[in-house]
C-alpha cells in the first residue's frame, strides 16, 4: 500500500544524508523542485511501447469520469534519484529522466487536447513557472533537458501551442528529440480518442493520485550509491530471501533443516539471480496479469506459499526450479525428441520479450514426460510469440493472451483440446503479422533478425545452426544504388526501389565482415564477395544461397522471391 503522500521512507547517514519520501505529482511539478538532466546522462530514450504501457496502465487505474478521485486506488510510478541540497528546488537527476520526461510530454498533450481553459492554464503550470513581472523573472521550466534537446523541448512541448508545431516539424536534430516528437504524436492520437471528460478526468488523475518516490542527496557519489541499490537485480532476491523466512518458518521444528537445504540446492542450481527471477515467473503464473504491488505482496496474496509450507516446496517450487532451468539451457532430456524440443526452446529465447517465459515452465513442468506433447505445444507457443512479437503487440496485450495459455495448464485443462489458447488463432495476429512480413520488414530492428534465420532454417529442412553473434542483415538492391550501376537500369525508378529495397524478398544473412565488403556493390559483384571467398560461411546459408542462383536481380525476380519466402512463413506460422 502507497504511503501518504509526505511521509519519509527512511533517511540513511552516509557520506552525505540521503532522503526519501513520496509525492504526488502535485507536489513534484511544483516550484519546490526544478528538474535538470545533467550532461553526463543518456538521451531521452523511451519508444511508444513504454509510453502506450505508461498510459494503459494510468488508464486501467483511473476510473471514469464521475469517480470521486479519492475512493481511486494511488498508482506508483516508481521513483526517481536527484542530487538536490534540501533547501534548494534545484535538481540534478541521476535516474528517472525517462519517466518525468514521459510524464511532462503527456501532460502537454493533455495540454493540447482539453478544451477547458482553466485546466489548460493549470497544466501549463505543471510544465513551468510562469513569468513574473514584479520580480523580473521569465518562466522557470519544470524540467530541462540535455543541452542539445533543452531548447526543442521547451519550444515542442513545454510552452503552450508547441504540440500544434509538431505533426508539421519532420527534421529532429537528435534521437531524442525524435522520440519526443513520436511519443507526442502517438498520445495526442490516443488522447484525441478519448471524451473530453475522461481526458479532464485524466489529467486530474495524474496530479492528484500518481506518485513518485524522490529519494535526494547533496552529492554525486551518494546519489549513484544509492541509484545502484534500487536499479540492482538483487533487490528481487530480498523478496525471495523473506519468502524463505516466510516458508521454513512454517515447516515443522523437526523438518526445517531438511526444507531449508532443498531450498539453497535450488537456489545454488538455478544461480541466485535466476531464482529471483523464478519467483516473478510463479508469480504470474498464479496471478495472471501484470503486477499491480510487490511481488512479495502478490506472491503472499495470490500463491500463499506459508499455508502449506512442504507442499509449496516440493510441489511447486522444486518442480518449477527443475522445468526454469530446461528452458534457460535448453536442456531437455529424454530417449526421443530432445532435441525438437530444446531446438523450439532455443527460438524462443530469441522473442524479444520475455512473457512467454511462465508458460514455457509450466509447460516443461507439467508434460516434462511426454517429449510429444510437450513438442507441440512449444511448436504452437513459439507461433504465438512469433507473430505478437511481428505484430508489435504491446505488454499488456502479451499478458492477457499468455494468462489465457496458463489458466489452461494451470487448472489442469487439456492445452491440446480445440479452442485451447496456446493455439493462438486471433484473426489480429495473422493479420498482422502477415501485414509485418509482406512490409519494410527490415526496418522492424528487433525482428528481422529472428524472421530471416528462421526462415533460413525453413529452407534449409531444420539442419542449420546459427552464430546469431556473427550473423547481419544486408539488403541485395543496395539502399543508394550508384548512378550507372546495374541496379538503375533493373529499378530505373526511385519509388521502385522504396517499396522493394526493405521487403523481406531483398534481404540476406551474412557474416557481418563480408557485410562491410560487398554494402554497395553491382550484382555480379556483389555475387562474389557473398560466396567465393573461403573465408566467408555466408555461402552454407540456404537465404543466400538462393541469390547465387540468380543471373539477374530484376523487379520479377525480386517479387517471385518475395511472395516465396513470405508464403514458406505463413505456412509454418498458419498465417
Amino acid at each position: 500500500m502507497l504511503r501518504s503522500a509526505d511521509t519519509p521512507l527512511r533517511t540513511v547517514h552516509l557520506a552525505a544524508e540521503i532522503l526519501g519520501a513520496q509525492y504526488p505529482l502535485l507536489k513534484v511539478l511544483s516550484n519546490d523542485f526544478v528538474f535538470n538532466i545533467p550532461l553526463y546522462q543518456r538521451p531521452y530514450a523511451w519508444t511508444e511501447e513504454q509510453t502506450g504501457e505508461l498510459l494503459d496502465d494510468v488508464l486501467g487505474f483511473m476510473g471514469a469520469p464521475g469517480d470521486k478521485l479519492d475512493a481511486l486506488p494511488p498508482y506508483f510510478l516508481g521513483s526517481i534519484v536527484l542530487i538536490k541540497l534540501p533547501e534548494k528546488p534545484d535538481s540534478d537527476v541521476v535516474d528517472g529522466q525517462q519517466r518525468l520526461t514521459t510524464l511532462s510530454i503527456l501532460l502537454a498533450g493533455l495540454r493540447s487536447t482539453i478544451q477547458n481553459a482553466d485546466i489548460r492554464a493549470a497544466l501549463t503550470t505543471r510544465l513551468y513557472e510562469p513569468a513574473d513581472a514584479l520580480a523580473g523573472n521569465g518562466p522557470r521550466y519544470r524540467l530541462t533537458l540535455r543541452e542539445k534537446d533543452a531548447d526543442f523541448f521547451r519550444t515542442y512541448v513545454q510552452e503552450e501551442g508547441g504540440f500544434e508545431k509538431l505533426a508539421a516539424f519532420n527534421s529532429p536534430a537528435t534521437d531524442a528529440q525524435r522520440h519526443v516528437r513520436a511519443n507526442a504524436l502517438y498520445l495526442t492520437a490516443r488522447l484525441q480518442g478519448l471524451s473530453e471528460s475522461e481526458r479532464i478526468h485524466l489529467a486530474r488523475y495524474l496530479i492528484q493520485r500518481c506518485y513518485l518516490i524522490v529519494v535526494s542527496t547533496p552529492d554525486l557519489n551518494s546519489a549513484y550509491r544509492i541509484f545502484s541499490v534500487l536499479n540492482d537485480r538483487g533487490l528481487d532476491l530480498s523478496h525471495s530471501d523473506i519468502l524463505k523466512a516466510d516458508v521454513i518458518g512454517k515447516v515443522r521444528a523437526e523438518r526445517q533443516e531438511l526444507y531449508n537445504r532443498k531450498w539453497e540446492d535450488a537456489e545454488a542450481a538455478l544461480g541466485r539471480d535466476a531464482f529471483a527471477e523464478l519467483f516473478s515467473h510463479i508469480r504470474m503464473m498464479y496471478v495472471r496479469e501484470k503486477p499491480r504491488d510487490s511481488i512479495l505482496k502478490e506472491f503472499r496474496t495470490h500463491v500463499r506459499p506459508a499455508e502449506r509450507p512442504e507442499e509449496f516446496i516440493d510441489k511447486t517450487l522444486l518442480p518449477l526450479a527443475d522445468a526454469f532451468e530446461v528452458v534457460r539451457t535448453y536442456r531437455y532430456e529424454s530417449d526421443r525428441g530432445a532435441e525438437q524440443v530444446n531446438t523450439l526452446l532455443r527460438w524462443l529465447d530469441r522473442i524479444d520479450n520475455r512473457d512467454w517465459v511462465p508458460s514455457a515452465i509450466l509447460a516443461v513442468s507439467r508434460l516434462r514426460g511426454q517429449p510429444e506433447r510437450l513438442h507441440v505445444f512449444l511448436v504452437e507457443l513459439e507461433r504465438l510469440a512469433a507473430l505478437m512479437m511481428l505484430r508489435r503487440a504491446n505488454v499488456n496485450e502479451r499478458i492477457e493472451r499468455y494468462a489465457l495459455v496458463l489458466k489452461d495448464l494451470h487448472e489442469g485443462r487439456d492445452p491440446f483440446a480445440e479452442g485451447a489458447a496456446v493455439y493462438g488463432d486471433d484473426d489480429l495476429d495473422r493479420k498482422g503479422a502477415r501485414a509485418a512480413l509482406d512490409g519494410d520488414l527490415y526496418l522492424l530492428t528487433k525482428v528481422r533478425m529472428y524472421v530471416l534465420t528462421r526462415l533460413d532454417e525453413l529452407l534449409s529442412d531444420a539442419g542449420a545452426t546459427y552464430d546469431h553473434e556473427t550473423l547481419t542483415v544486408e539488403h541485395v538492391l543496395p539502399q543508394s544504388p550508384a548512378e550507372g550501376s546495374r541496379w538503375r537500369e533493373w529499378f530505373p525508378e526511385v519509388q521502385q526501389r522504396e517499396e522493394w529495397v526493405h521487403r523481406l524478398g531483398n534481404l540476406v544473412l551474412l557474416t557481418r565482415r563480408k557485410n562491410a565488403e560487398a554494402s554497395n556493390l553491382d550484382f555480379e559483384e556483389k555475387k562474389s564477395k557473398y560466396f567465393h571467398s573461403p573465408k566467408t560461411k555466408s555461402a552454407v546459408l540456404a537465404l543466400t544461397v538462393e541469390v547465387l542462383r540468380e543471373a539477374r536481380w530484376t523487379p520479377e525476380v525480386l517479387e517471385q522471391r518475395h511472395q516465396r519466402l513470405v508464403e514458406t512463413l505463413g505456412k509454418a506460422w498458419r498465417i
